[in-house]
C-alpha cells in the first residue's frame, strides 16, 4: 500500500477520462521498457531498483562519515549544482524547522550550499560566515570540472586549507564523484579525501537516494534508513499493478500527458507548506531537464500558497488558459495551534476562534482549487499523510518513476540533457577557455 494518493477528479471537466484510460497499453509498455532496460537512455536506469539494492554496509559507511563531519562542524557546505544538491536540499528543508534559531537548538550542523551559482557577492559572504565557524565540505561532481561547483570548491578548499592547514583540511572534505576517473577523483586521491561514488548508471537529477543525497541528509541529522525504506516501499508498490485505476504513478503520467495534448503546456506544482519549497525546486529540475527536449514537454513551474495567491494567483485565475496545477497536500502537520478568541474582534476573525490553523489552511487549499477549476485550470492532487523521512522517500520515488513513464509517453529520452551544453560552450568561448578559440572568434563577431 502507498502513503501517496493521487486524485485527478478535478481535471475531468477538461479532459475525457476515456483518453486517460486509453493510455494503459502505452503505460504498460513504458514500464516494461524501464524494467527490461530497452527504452531510450536505458544506461541510466540504476535509480529504478536503487532503494531495494542499497545495502547495509553503504548506509553504515554514510552514517559513520556523517558522524565524523558532524563532530567537526558547526556548518557543512554542500558544493554542487542541479541534482548534485537539489535533492538533498529538498529533503533537508522539508524536515527542518523554518527558522534558523530553532535549527540551532537541535544541535545539528547548519547546512549551507555553494556551487549552484557564480555570484561574487554570495561566495564572498559565504567565506565571511566560514571565517567564524568550524566547518566541513561535501563536494559533489562526477567530473570535477563543471564550472559552478568547481569554481566554488577551489575557493572553499583554499579557504579551508588556510584556516586549518592542508592535513586537517583533508579530514573535513568528503568528495562524491566518479569511482575511477575525473578531476575531482584525481584530486581526492592525491589529497586523501574520503570519497563516495556517484553510480555510473544514475543521472544527477535521479541521484538523491545515492550518497549524493544521503550523506548531506545524514549530516543534517535525519534518518536516511527511513528515507530509503520509504522509497523501497514505493518501488515495490509500483511494480504490483500498472493499472491507471490503482497505480498513482500510471495515473499521474497518463493524466498530465492527456492535459498536455489538450493544450495545457504548463504544470504548476502548488504547496501549502513553506518547507516544501525546495521539493518543488527539485521537481522542476527533474521534469524540466527530463522532458524539455525535441521542442516538446510540459513546462514545470511552482507556487507556494497561500503566499503566492496574492501575486501569481491573479494570473492563474484569469491568465492564459494553457496551464494546470498539481497540488502537493500534507494531511497532518507536526504541530497543533488554535486561533484564539479576541474580545474586541476588530479583525473580524472570531468566527475562526477555536479552529486549528491547519483547518484554515485546508479550507484555503480547497477554496483555491475550486476557484481555479471554475476559472478554467484543471487541478490534480498528490496527498501525503505527513512530512517525514519515510513519506518523503515514497514521494521521491513516485515522482522519479512517473517522470520516466511520462517521458516515454512523450517519446523523448528522459535521462539525457543535451541542451544544457549550449550555454556552457558560449560561456567557455567568452572566457577564453583553451580549446574554444574558434568559438571565441565566432561569438566575438556576433557581438561586434
Amino acid at each position: 500500500m502507498s502513503n501517496i494518493q493521487f486524485d485527478y477528479s478535478k481535471a475531468l471537466g477538461f479532459i475525457d477520462e476515456r483518453a486517460v484510460l486509453g493510455l494503459q497499453e502505452k503505460i504498460n509498455s513504458n514500464f516494461e521498457a524501464i524494467y527490461q532496460k530497452t527504452g531510450k537512455g536505458n544506461d541510466f536506469l540504476g535509480w529504478v531498483d536503487l532503494p531495494s539494492k542499497t545495502d547495509e554496509s553503504l548506509l553504515k559507511d554514510i552514517e559513520n562519515t556523517a558522524a565524523t563531519l558532524r563532530e567537526k562542524s558547526e556548518v557543512c557546505v554542500v558544493v554542487g549544482i542541479g541534482g548534485s544538491y537539489l535533492g538533498a536540499r529538498a529533503v533537508i528543508e522539508a524536515l527542518s524547522p523554518s527558522f534558523n534559531l530553532l535549527k540551532k537548538k537541535l544541535g545539528n550542523p547548519v547546512m549551507l550550499y555553494a556551487g549552484h551559482n557564480i555570484s561574487e557577492d554570495y561566495l564572498t559572504q559565504l567565506l565571511q560566515v566560514l571565517n567564524e565557524k568550524e566547518y566541513s565540505i561535501i563536494v559533489i561532481s562526477k567530473s570535477g570540472t563543471t564550472t559552478e561547483p568547481a569554481l566554488a570548491f577551489r575557493l572553499l578548499r583554499d579557504h579551508l586549507e588556510k584556516k586549518y592547514g592542508a592535513e586537517e583540511a583533508a579530514t573535513r572534505i568528503v568528495a562524491i564523484t566518479d569511482k575511477a576517473r575525473g578531476a575531482l577523483k584525481q584530486l581526492a586521491t592525491e589529497k586523501g579525501y574520503r570519497t563516495f561514488v556517484v553510480p555510473d548508471d544514475v543521472g544527477g537529477r535521479y541521484s538523491v537516494l545515492t550518497p549524493v543525497g544521503l550523506l548531506p541528509i545524514a549530516v543534517a541529522g535525519f534518518d536516511i534508513r527511513k528515507l530509503v525504506e520509504g522509497a523501497r516501499q514505493m518501488e515495490a508498490f509500483v511494480k504490483e499493478d500498472y493499472s491507471i485505476e490503482k497505480n498513482p504513478v500510471s495515473a499521474y503520467a497518463a493524466v498530465r500527458n492527456v492535459l498536455y495534448n489538450s493544450g495545457k503546456a504548463v504544470e504548476i506544482m502548488v504547496n501549502y507548506e513553506p518547507n516544501l519549497y525546495f521539493f518543488t525546486e527539485w521537481w522542476k529540475q527533474l521534469y524540466g531537464e527530463s522532458e524539455g527536449k525535441e521542442n516538446k514537454g510540459i513546462f514545470p513551474a511552482g507556487v507556494s500558497n497561500t503566499t503566492d495567491l496574492h501575486s501569481m494567483g491573479q494570473y492563474i485565475q484569469e491568465g492564459v488558459r494553457n496551464l494546470f496545477e498539481t497540488v502537493v497536500s500534507v494531511e497532518n502537520p507536526d504541530n497543533t495551534l488554535l486561533v484564539p478568541e479576541d474580545a474586541d474582534n476588530l479583525d473580524k476573525l472570531n468566527y475562526l476562534a477555536g479552529k486549528r490553523i491547519n483547518e484554515v489552511n485546508k479550507m484555503a487549499e480547497l477554496g483555491t482549487t475550486l476557484a481555479h477549476v471554475d476559472g478554467g485550470v484543471p487541478n490534480l492532487r498528490v496527498s501525503m499523510p505527513a512530512v517525514n523521512e519515510s513519506v518523503l522517500g515514497e514521494l521521491i520515488y513516485f515522482y522519479e518513476m512517473a517522470c520516466a513513464v511520462s517521458g516515454y509517453l512523450l517519446e523523448v529520452n528522459p535521462f539525457d540533457q543535451p541542451g544544457v551544453e549550449a550555454y556552457k560552450r558560449n560561456m567557455f568561448a567568452l572566457l577564453g577557455k583553451p580549446g574554444f578559440e574558434a568559438e571565441t572568434d565566432a561569438i566575438r563577431k556576433r557581438l561586434d
